[in-house]
């Protein structure tokens, strides 16, 4: 269904330690016409991923003690291959598991750089 403003609506799962940074993309992407769901940790990801279709992951690179590269590649992995966006503080991403995403963005994000970048990604995981 396409009701906000040209593109299709995608279902895009957050994850992100920070509550904040959860709500500033929730409401964000909501206003695009997205359906947002939310994690706080890999594990909950993991539980969403398991009982939800996704279009698109918006990853936090840094999520306390855990790694997050694996859950880049468990996304690739899936058919069809689930899109993945990081979001960072850091300066540069050199791990091998983690420059396999799909499109990384530095913190502070420009939220319309975050809304054009899952909406693109939502339109190659459609197929189209």
């Amino acid at each position: 269904m396409d009701d906000s403003g040209g593109h299709a609506a995608a279902r895009i799962l957050v994850v992100d330690d920070e509550p904040s940074i959860r709500l500033l993309c929730r409401v964000n992407l909501e206003l695009e016409g997205h359906e947002v769901l939310e994690a706080h940790s890999l594990t909950t990801a993991r539980a969403t991923l398991e009982t939800e279709d996704v279009d698109v992951v918006v990853l936090d690179v840094h999520l306390r003690s855990e790694r997050s590269d694996a859950l880049v590649a468990e996304c690739h992995a899936r058919r069809p291959p689930i899109p993945v966006v990081l979001v960072t503080g850091s300066v540069e991403i050199t791990d091998p598991g983690l420059v396999e995403a799909d499109a990384i963005l530095p913190k502070p994000f420009e939220l319309e750089i975050l809304l054009s970048t899952v909406r693109d990604l939502a339109r190659v995981h459609a197929g189209g």
